[in-house]
């Protein structure tokens, strides 16, 4: 079955409306971090309490999201789903309330890490309910699983390039409130429409024990060590992006030069599912591994929007590759009944990688410019590298189908 075949099978099985579905079901929570950003900086006129409650959210939906994820291999994901997607949109429209009614600092950030505490991770979950969907396509499913993970590598890019420009369009149509009320909205709507799609009833947990079987093994580690790295690449290249654009004189181009980066993943991620499937996942994550750190060393000499904007699209063209065999391997290696709890972790690492790119590197580019804050990016590629270097045979083993060449779990 050619890729575009296998495109076109997904989606019947999906159906069209849960594609759609499950794309803007993602998009709150790429909008919330910047759209908090703004509502709280220009409320209060301090960019540190702005940049304090943007971290709030992004690390407490990092810590909550595997918590999330446990719970749904245990009951089911529309209850767990259900249940964040209506809090999430209750707690952005309660740090709105806060804002503008003058609360304290304390309660306007505890209200925006309540809001990424409660937010749900629909990416990851999304991934979870491909192998149950494709369940009756017999020898086909593989091949269909690794192009549905492709897609969705694709969506998450997209995302988060299409978030922040949709809270940008909201912010000159409306007002920062109002882009971080329709995120809250967008959550309620389609988080619960993502909730109560029948696809959700696919993934059912027994809700009568906890989940069994191993999770926490040396080739998870692996993975979560590669998308903390890839997080870290965000956070890095954001800070980087936002330095150069300030000094050139226009701070406003920061976003749109960084949704590059995501335009450029999201094409590659679509592409992905033309790769060959005798190259596994982890020869996949190897070379995309080996082409960040070769994409991202042109940061490191840039010196106007143009050059940058050319070197963020083409390092973002390895971005989803990489991405997409880590999420690939995990969905393969990990015991079924946690799942959801695996590639909640996954992202976890990402957001909390996100939060160490963007600390090292603010502090570095205050010392030594954006110059710094790049080569931040270009050191965690080279840590991906020899991370995945190394790990290539217990990835190997991992992958084989004797359980018993599998890796033993730690706990």
């Amino acid at each position: 079955m050619s890729p575009l075949a296998s495109y076109r099978r997904l989606f019947e099985l999906a159906g069209t409306t849960y594609v759609v579905v499950a794309f803007f079901a993602r998009l709150p929570l790429a909008m919330s971090q910047l759209g908090t950003l703004l509502l709280v900086s220009g409320a209060t006129g301090s960019y540190g309490l702005g940049g304090l409650s943007a971290g709030a959210l992004a690390v407490a939906n990092a810590v909550g999201a595997p918590f999330a994820g446990s719970l749904a291999d245990r009951l089911g994901q529309r209850h767990v789903v259900l249940v964040q997607s209506l809090a999430g949109a209750a707690s952005l429209t309660l740090l709105v309330a806060l804002v503008h009614g003058g609360a304290a600092d304390l309660a306007v950030v505890g209200a925006a890490a309540l809001a990424g505490l409660t937010m749900p991770q629909v990416g990851p979950l999304a991934r979870v309910r491909w192998r149950p969907i494709t369940a009756r396509t017999g020898a086909q499913q593989r091949r269909l699983v690794d192009v549905a993970f492709s897609y969705e590598g694709a969506a998450d890019e997209a995302s988060f390039a299409v978030g922040p420009a949709v809270v940008g369009l909201g912010v000159v149509a409306i007002s920062p409130s109002g882009a971080l009320l329709l995120a809250a909205a967008m959550l309620a709507a389609f988080g619960t429409a993502f909730a109560l799609h029948p696809t959700a009833r696919k993934v059912r947990g027994d809700g009568a024990s906890l989940p069994t079987g191993r999770l926490v093994t040396p080739v998870l580690l692996v993975l979560v060590g590669a998308q903390l790295l890839i997080g870290t690449l965000f956070g890095a290249t954001q800070t980087g992006t936002t330095v150069l654009a300030t000094e050139v004189g226009q701070p406003g181009l920061a976003g749109l030069v960084h949704a590059m980066l995501g335009l450029g993943s999201a094409l590659a991620g679509i592409a992905t599912a033309f790769i060959p499937e005798r190259i596994g996942p982890e020869r996949r994550i190897l070379v995309a591994a080996g082409a960040l750190l070769v994409l991202s060393v042109p940061l490191l000499f840039v010196d106007g929007l143009l050059g940058l904007i050319a070197a963020v699209a083409v390092l973002g063209c390895a971005v989803a590759p990489f991405m997409i065999g880590v999420f690939t391997l995990a969905e393969r290696v990990v015991t079924p009944g946690r799942v959801a709890t695996a590639m909640t972790v996954l992202a976890s690492a990402t957001g909390l990688g996100y939060a160490v790119g963007s600390t090292i590197a603010g502090r570095l580019a205050d010392q030594h410019g954006y110059t710094a804050a790049f080569a931040v990016t270009v050191s965690a590629m080279a840590c991906a590298l020899v991370l995945v270097s190394l790990a290539q045979r217990r990835l190997r083993a991992a992958l084989a189908p004797s359980v018993a060449e599998r890796e033993p779990a730690l706990v």
